[in-house]
């Protein structure tokens, strides 16, 4: 929280208390630069972050949707769950810094493969092929020859 009067960035809570229709929190902050008292108010978030699917359906952001679906992709690949859980914080963050609020399955989607490309092209193709919805196994051939045709540092970075 910035001091309205001088802008640092450090203070102190002197007081807290709820609102009489409790729907938020009252703080009396104290500036540890120039010792003026504010006071700020916090409320819970209650608009939703949300997913436009491709059907053009909303849902809520579901990062344990996000997470399962990675899981399944890079199931028995070398890639760590701490590097799972940073994709998803990205991708919540995506999600977060959008003035309306949502995005598009296919725009969290593409963050998605992009990520897993530059990491594991095995755990790539399996997130692309239900993410893409491959229907037979020239669309797995198409993605592959893609993959395989792009810089060769991706491909030194996992094999096939």
């Amino acid at each position: 929280m910035r001091c309205p009067f001088c802008g640092y960035s450090q203070d102190k809570v002197v007081d807290s208390r709820e609102s009489k229709e409790a729907d938020s929190i009252r703080r009396r902050r104290e500036c540890e630069r120039c010792n003026k008292r504010f006071t700020t108010y916090e409320r819970i978030d209650e608009i939703p972050y949300m997913v436009v699917k491709k059907d053009g359906r909303r849902e809520k952001f579901d990062r344990q949707k996000v997470l399962s679906g990675l899981l399944h992709s890079c199931q028995k690949r070398p890639i760590s769950t701490a590097k799972l859980q940073q994709l998803v914080d990205e991708a919540e963050a995506y999600v977060v810094d959008s003035p309306d609020r949502e995005r598009t399955t296919t725009e969290l989607g593409e963050l998605l493969m992009n990520r897993l490309r530059d990491m594991d092209t095995v755990a790539y193709i399996r997130f692309a092929s239900v993410y893409r919805d491959f229907k037979d196994v020239r669309e797995f051939e198409t993605e592959l020859r893609e993959l395989l045709s792009s810089s060769p540092r991706r491909r030194s970075h996992s094999s096939l």
